[in-house]
């Protein structure tokens, strides 16, 4: 059997591939395991400047196993084990200073809306169709559902997805804000990686820390924020890269206020 997630890596860029297309790529004991592990080795690397993330198959991610839940004779306190292991993936990838982008095609179902917006940035396909079919099954939000599901759509939404048998596609999750562009199927994977791209050709590190610093904000005091902010721009400042591009700019600038 392959891996349940693949990662390569092009330069600075680590792609990550959630591999059980047959399962609709959902998420059992050891494939959670690896998501786990692949979390702190990618942000704790510093040579990776962004991150990719997709699913091999027709669906990006139909949330947790629960036929293997089933079937495998697991009690509740291995079920609570094993979703402790994939949050801590989860926090570890959200709190990280690596923008993420995701790719999404087919279907999103259940936990899978968490690990999909554990991405910054999420492209989807014109085809995919997001659900939560929690209560269907008598279950209750998991895989960070319940905090960045609110947080992306607002909360009323978000309820409406989780206490009503509803399936939406891809046009409504643009309108409430579930996802950051629809794009025609065949284009979702050259869209993605164009986003990628864009972050990794720029200041990488201040998309990173832009996105670090959104994500931790709800969170925290607000003068905890502005202080973080303060550090982090100053941080930036004194990099070699923004350093250029604030020349490059204050240049510009210059020669753009010069009467004609």
């Amino acid at each position: 059997m392959g891996e349940s997630i693949l990662v390569s890596r092009e330069g600075a860029l680590a792609r990550v591939t959630f591999n059980r297309p047959a399962s609709l790529n959902a998420m059992g004991f050891e494939m959670g395991r690896r998501w786990r592990d692949l979390a702190h080795e990618l942000t704790a690397d510093r040579s990776v400047e962004a991150i990719l993330l997709d699913a091999a198959g027709p669906a990006f991610c139909a949330g947790g196993d629960v036929v293997e839940m089933s079937t495998s004779g697991a009690s509740g306190a291995d079920v609570t084990a094993a979703a402790d292991i994939i949050h801590d993936g989860i926090r570890t990838f959200v709190e990280s200073d690596k923008p993420i982008v995701a790719a999404v095609q087919g279907a999103v179902a259940g936990g899978g809306l968490g690990l999909m917006l554990t991405a910054d940035y999420i492209v989807a396909s014109e085809q995919a169709r997001f659900v939560s079919k929690y209560a269907n099954i008598g279950l209750t939000p998991d895989l960070g559902v319940s905090t960045l599901l609110p947080a992306a759509v607002g909360q009323r939404r978000a309820l409406q997805l989780l206490l009503q048998d509803i399936t939406i596609d891809a046009a409504t999750a643009l309108d409430w804000g579930l996802v950051t562009e629809v794009v025609a199927a065949d284009q979702v994977a050259d869209r993605a990686r164009a986003v990628a791209d864009f972050w990794l050709a720029g200041a990488s590190a201040a998309f990173g820390q832009a996105k670090r610093l959104v994500r931790s904000g709800a969170g925290r005091a607000f003068a905890d924020n502005l202080a973080d902010e303060a550090r982090s721009i100053g941080a930036a400042f004194d990099t070699p890269q923004s350093r250029a591009r604030v020349a490059a700019f204050a240049a510009a600038s210059t020669t753009s206020r010069r009467p004609a």
